[in-house]
């Protein structure tokens, strides 16, 4: 059983589709190892996820995008994948579709989420630095821009900031 008190993304990558429960906050510091689990198991070929939402109590503007870099990815596979996200509370579900992510991924209001209880907690991705934080925040952001062009003008000046960020190496 998690500590619910820490956010954590609980997977289980078992099951098909590969299930992750989020726990708590879903945020930039969380948001490295999800993006590192996504692009590990595409890259091991697995290319169908459902994601639980039920006891997420946020959602910030970089874990967003690295939900839409992951359906991004998803979707450039030789068989497209596909990325589920269900049991969104009002205020996440409103979130997903002010970014237009509802576009890129699926919103299902009906599924119970993973078919199995033998969650894992992910393990915590640290952060080499300053710089490559700012490197996947950028990213994360610049897939929103992906998702739906009005997003730019939303997050015009964080983007300008990180760009400028990174360019200073």
């Amino acid at each position: 059983m998690a500590d619910v008190t820490k956010p954590a993304f609980l997977v289980d990558t078992a099951s098909d589709p590969v299930a992750i429960r989020i726990e708590g906050r879903a945020s930039f510091q969380n948001s490295p190892c999800l993006n590192e689990f996504f692009n590990a198991l595409v890259a091991q070929g697995r290319t169908r996820f459902v994601m639980d939402f039920q006891n997420c109590t946020s959602m910030d503007s970089t874990f967003l995008g690295v939900l839409a870099g992951a359906a991004l990815q998803l979707r450039k596979q030789a068989t497209p994948g596909s990325l589920v996200l269900c049991r969104l509370g009002e205020r996440n579900l409103e979130l997903i579709r002010n970014l237009g992510l509802h576009r890129l991924l699926t919103v299902d209001m009906q599924t119970s989420g993973g078919h199995s209880t033998t969650f894992a907690a992910l393990a915590s991705v640290p952060i080499q630095g300053e710089l490559e934080n700012a490197r996947m925040v950028l990213a994360a952001h610049e897939n929103l821009v992906v998702a739906d062009e009005a997003n730019r003008a939303k997050f015009q000046d964080v983007l300008s900031f990180l760009k400028s960020r990174v360019q200073q190496g």
